[in-house]
């Protein structure tokens, strides 16, 4: 007989990315929990959230990050925590780190993670800043002993792919595209929904304990070059390109205001530095997503670009 599958609390559920992946929680058959804090409820734009989530008889527990007592009762509901807060509260997952010691029954802890490897980054701020913050997080996470998955998703498509990584654009360039650096390094872009469907498959999978899960489906694996080149082909137009080389792209980051530079510096790593794909998967630290989990029919970023032409 199958064991019940595990219970989650979602913490920063109604954020970008958390959503996609309460969603798949509940489609995957798991009692599904969302920590939400009374203010949330008057925001208007979180309220339709919480509805869509109740549409999917997600239960929601109210609490706070910043009550420990509330969040060690949601706790002990569950067996999986998974953090989903924003960059604002990075650091404040240390309370979750406390609440989860103090309450004893966790078998897996997932933190805010969802892009970049921070344990194999190559970055300048303020994305340092953030990516040291998340490493200092795994540490801490480590030292107290808790169960862990952490996910390197690398890229959000509707973040970064949607528009070709052209700032402030909302659609893919027809006419001129901006390619960071010389354009040859690989990224890797992946869907939410794919996020949220190898996130929760990886929760009860003893292959992933206490390991990185790497999102690198080898279809979503492109250079700047290669991505501007399969766009072309799809408009059957030659855009013209402007390169920005490293020390200029730099110089940007720093005169650029908040999130421009956040946005920039993150680009800076991935693009220029390489920092998706320079190193191999090692067993003793990490695996890849679409290797342990074949059957899922990942959207790919050829399928992707499709909606846009």
């Amino acid at each position: 007989m199958a064991s019940p599958k595990s219970k989650i609390l979602f913490i920063g559920g109604t954020g970008y990315v958390g959503k996609f992946i309460v969603e798949e929680s509940t489609k995957a058959g798991h009692e599904t929990f969302v920590l939400v804090r009374e203010s949330t409820l008057s925001n208007l734009d979180k309220a339709k959230i919480i509805d869509a989530f109740k549409s999917l008889e997600v239960k929601i527990v109210h609490g706070d990050l910043f009550d420990h007592h509330s969040l060690v009762r949601a706790i002990k509901l569950v067996d999986v925590v998974i953090s989903t807060v924003g960059l604002a509260q990075l650091a404040d997952q240390i309370k979750i780190i406390v609440a989860i010691k103090e309450a004893g029954n966790v078998k897996r802890f997932f933190p805010s993670e969802f892009g970049n490897d921070v344990d194999r980054v190559d970055a300048v701020e303020p994305a340092k800043s953030m990516f040291e913050t998340k490493a200092k997080i795994r540490r801490a996470i480590e030292a107290e002993g808790i169960p862990y998955t952490y996910v390197s998703s690398n890229y959000f498509a509707g973040y970064f792919l949607r528009n070709l990584a052209q700032v402030g654009a909302t659609a893919p360039p027809r006419d001129k595209v901006v390619i960071l650096g010389d354009g040859n390094p690989k990224v890797i872009f992946n869907k939410e929904q794919d996020i949220g469907i190898y996130s929760i498959r990886a929760v009860e999978d003893p292959r992933t304990l206490n390991k990185s899960l790497y999102i690198r489906p080898p279809a979503n694996i492109y250079s700047f070059n290669q991505l501007v080149a399969l766009w072309e082909k799809k408009i059957s137009k030659t855009l013209e390109k402007e390169y920005v080389p490293e020390d200029k792209l730099l110089k940007t980051i720093q005169e650029s205001p908040i999130p421009i530079n956040v946005i920039l510096s993150i680009n800076h790593s991935a693009f220029v530095k390489g920092d998706h794909t320079n190193f191999e998967i090692e067993p003793s630290f990490g695996v890849e997503a679409s290797h342990l989990y074949p059957d899922v029919k990942y959207t790919t970023v050829d399928e992707y670009l499709n909606q846009f032409v």
